[in-house]
């Protein structure tokens, strides 16, 4: 055991001192690697450094060797498509555009398109919409995230209403505005721009309906992408010189911004910047804002919607609705609107003209200043209808009925009632504007509207003149023309009578009274028509040979939804020209149009009407149906058979215990009822002795107007034929009765 355990000890002695010398030798080993790659150790990140790079390449390689492998055509398609909806989400800002119109003549609808093809022009998808066929309480909250630009042109309708078209459109904003359910926020990051059209000519009325949809789209959180722009059809006051050229000066705007918005600029810039740089930007912004801001919520929310200047429609931008003023700019900015409220009270009072006592004009300092009345677009307009203007107001044109006597096809209701012969009567007037827009006109609304004379005026020598040589003109193209009597085309070229009822308000013309003397002293009847809407001029008026006043209804509402007056007053100022129609002494006429389902049922009213103004005449005509108009609801419905004219004029007559049907003209579906003092031993005395009167004014001038007259002095006896219950119905039997083919019965007329 002794042995083993010596032997033992030996063995272990000598092993462990073999390991001890290798891992000396092992430490030794490791310590000289050790310095050696300390001491070299660039060249180990160096080589570190590349082989990564290497490992990075060949991987990339790999990859796009992997994805254009056809192999596997779909997960490539998917792959692509996912990374062009990426690309595509980055670059576009304008998904597109949709334009909605609320039209009542077509003129917005017209712009609408016009505007969507300037757009599609330029490479982005544009819907036109019109607002009746749209539900904005289940569609408009989409456009706030689809990344439309939703712009809104739209019409003024008759007191400030929006159009038909427009209405519940209009309806439903104004409600969601003001609605809690909805919330002051339920269409942001809707993007829109609203283009108004109106006449200023309507004082309080002038485009509220795009001023409301921008006031209530703005309560409602939406973004103005641009200032609300304006049409003025008045073309004294439209910026531009029509509605035509402020919608395009707006479109211009529009699609500059539209390009700007599309490339992902939040505003445009104004291009006076150095080196193509906006170096203000924030400057400009804060303005913008805190002027905006101003009007928001210290002024009223009316005098917002009215901003329409340059300077903010290249400043405004969308922006939050949280913005407020400094104190310390508050001063700045309201003598800024104050100034700029005061120059134009005092353009306006520039441009008003001033009528004396003799209805001539004291020419103000900026006569020359002031637009005609003619615009070349109403000028082309009125050429094509076969209207001969002259000089910038005035204009004649050749009536039907004038060619129908030359042939000896029969003459006029006037004809018929007052002996005037037709084919020696020059239409025509000196002033193409008027104060009302009835829903017959026969122009269908081509005519200026005003209130007063804002034009340049040509003198009334002038006008005759040019009037009467143009009529002569058009006579004499007849010279030779199959049917044509001889005799009567000579006595055409000399004309006897001025039917001053072409279309517009002659009694607007300032000179209007020069206008009479003239054709009077050329030996020329003076049949004046007016819509009976400037009672003092009425009653200035010097005599006439015949004075029309329009009734075209005999209530208020009614007369407004047919004549659609421009006067806030207009009820007073139709009751005080009856009276002062009733004041006149020459012969005097109610001129009554007829429209089925509008007004035939009024009989009492119209018996209140024709008391106030106690006329000789009353003239009962259906309407003339003029053909389809955007500018009117007419149709072939609304004009009255002359049975049924006949109808409501004996209805009438029993009201009217002092008149009586004298005449007919089946024609002109027209008859007459004329006061008992007229009708002599039993026989009416409708028609004029012209030279009579012709007498009676020279006398009537030469005097100074003391020697007056009136009209039972120049009144001539009714001929047989031309009396109600006469077996020609009205028509001359020196002529003959001419039907057209394929037409039985022929309403239209004069």
């Amino acid at each position: 055991m002794m042995f083993l355990a010596v032997l033992s000890c030996l063995l272990y002695s000598a092993v462990g001192a073999e390991m001890s010398g290798a891992l000396n030798d092992v430490w030794d080993f490791t310590e000289s690697c050790l310095r050696s790659l300390w001491q070299n150790r660039l060249y180990v990140y160096t080589t570190a450094a590349v082989l990564i790079g290497v490992w990075f390449t060949v991987n990339m390689l790999f990859k796009k060797k992997k994805t254009a492998d056809p192999v596997s055509p779909q997960l490539y398609n998917s792959v692509k498509k996912q990374e062009l909806s990426a690309e595509t989400e980055k670059v576009i800002h304008v998904s597109g555009v949709k334009v909605f119109y609320g039209s009542q003549t077509g003129t917005a609808k017209g712009f609408a398109n016009v505007l969507a093809g300037d757009i599609s022009a330029q490479g982005i998808q544009c819907e036109v919409i019109d607002m009746k066929e749209y539900d904005p309480e289940d569609r408009l909250a989409e456009e706030c995230t689809s990344k439309m630009i939703c712009v809104f042109l739209v019409a003024t309708y008759t007191d400030g209403q929006p159009t038909e078209s427009a209405e519940w459109f209009c309806k439903w904003l104004e409600e969601a505005s003001t609605d809690f359910r909805y919330g002051k926020t339920y269409l942001k990051g809707l993007r829109y721009a609203v283009f108004g059209l109106g006449n200023s000519v309507y004082v309080g009325h002038y485009n509220t309906v795009s001023k409301n949809i921008d006031k209530w789209l703005w309560m409602l959180s939406g973004a103005r992408i641009m200032t609300r722009g304006e049409g003025d059809c008045n073309v004294v006051k439209s910026r531009h010189g029509s509605v035509q050229a402020d919608f395009q000066a707006w479109k211009t705007k529009f699609l500059n911004r539209l390009q700007a918005l599309a490339k992902g600029e939040k505003k445009a810039c104004s291009g006076k910047c150095k080196n193509g740089s906006c170096k203000n930007k924030k400057k400009h912004k804060e303005e913008a804002e805190d002027s905006h801001s101003l009007a928001e919520k210290n002024i009223s929310e009316d005098e917002l919607m009215e901003s329409s200047s340059d300077a903010e429609s290249s400043a405004e931008e969308e922006k939050s609705h949280g913005s407020v003023i400094d104190m310390e700019d508050l001063g700045n900015v309201m003598n800024r609107m104050k100034k700029a409220k005061r120059m134009e009270g005092d353009e306006e009072d520039s441009q008003r003209v001033k009528l004396s006592k003799q209805n001539g004009v004291r020419k103000s300092e900026s006569e020359e200043e002031r637009r005609e009345m003619i615009t070349p677009a109403l000028r082309d307009a009125l050429t094509k209808q076969g209207y001969k203007l002259i000089g910038s107001h005035s204009g004649v044109k050749l009536c039907r009925w004038t060619k129908s006597m030359l042939r000896g096809r029969g003459g006029c209701y006037k004809h018929t009632f007052y002996g005037i012969e037709s084919h020696r009567c020059m239409e025509t007037t000196p002033s193409l504007a008027c104060a009302n827009k009835c829903v017959f006109c026969w122009r269908h609304h081509t005519n200026p509207v005003g209130t007063e004379w804002r034009w340049k005026m040509d003198p009334a020598e002038k006008i005759i003149q040019e009037a009467v040589e143009n009529h002569r003109n058009m006579i004499r193209q007849f010279r030779g023309v199959p049917g044509v009597r001889p005799e009567r085309f000579e006595e055409g070229l000399t004309v006897k009578h001025c039917a001053l009822s072409l279309v517009g308000e002659p009694i607007m013309y300032p000179e209007i009274n020069s206008f009479l003397r003239l054709l009077h002293q050329q030996n020329i009847s003076s049949f004046l028509v007016t819509n009976a809407q400037f009672p003092e001029e009425i009653r200035s008026l010097v005599p006439v040979t015949q004075l029309y006043v329009s009734v075209d209804a005999s209530t208020k509402d009614s007369l407004k939804k047919i004549d659609r007056p421009l006067f806030k007053d207009f009820w007073q100022r139709f009751l005080d020209s009856l009276r002062a129609l009733g004041e006149k002494q020459q012969r005097t006429v109610y001129r009554l149009t007829l429209v089925k389902a509008w007004n035939v049922d009024e009989l009492k009213a119209y018996a209140d009407l024709i008391a106030l103004g106690q006329p000789d005449f009353i003239e009962v005509k259906g309407v003339t149906y003029c053909g389809e108009s955007s500018a009117s609801s007419l149709t072939m419905a609304n004009v009255p058979w002359h049975e049924e004219v006949i109808y409501f004029v004996q209805q009438l007559a029993n009201l009217l215990p002092d008149y009586e049907i004298a005449c007919e003209h089946e024609h002109s579906n027209c008859l007459l009822l004329a006061h008992h003092k007229f009708k002599v031993d039993g026989e009416w005395w409708t028609w004029i002795d012209y030279e009579r009167f012709q007498e009676l004014i020279h006398e009537y001038e030469e005097s100074g107007g003391t020697k007056n007259f009136s009209a039972m002095d120049y009144m001539a006896k009714t001929p047989t034929w031309a009396i109600f219950g006469a077996r020609e119905r009205g028509f001359d039997p020196s002529d003959t009765r001419f039907q057209r083919k394929n037409k039985t019965k022929d309403i239209s007329g004069c």
